[in-house]
């Protein structure tokens, strides 16, 4: 993957990594953030629009690192990311050094 394709795939998970706070936020601010929550798929595809369960404390433990996303199985793009964990519906991945990485540490919200 060229190092602009892999930036762009950085940029789209950023994103969905983004909107997946905003659900965090919302559910805390209405009460609402119980044992499990539902997310978007963090993948590079900016066309996914897949919802994933899980618990609230294995979300934290993802966000704990800027180099982890939550993904549907299956979405990862090999080149840029490794399977590192995976539960009933999803896939935890982290980022591999280069483009796609960099991204992820500069665009991690609570960092």
């Amino acid at each position: 993957m060229s190092e602009e394709r892999a930036r762009r795939v950085g940029l789209n998970e950023a994103i969905f990594r983004q909107v997946n706070e905003q659900i965090l936020g919302l559910n805390q601010d209405f009460g609402t953030d119980g044992e499990v929550m539902t997310v978007i798929c963090e993948c590079g595809d900016a066309d996914c629009t897949d919802k994933l369960q899980l618990r609230a404390d294995e979300y934290e433990r993802v966000r704990g690192d800027s180099l982890l996303y939550i993904i549907a199985r299956g979405h990862q793009f090999p080149d840029v990311e490794r399977v590192v964990a995976e539960a009933d519906g999803y896939q935890v991945v982290e980022k591999r050094a280069g483009a796609a990485a960099e991204v992820a540490e500069e665009t991690d919200p609570r960092s």
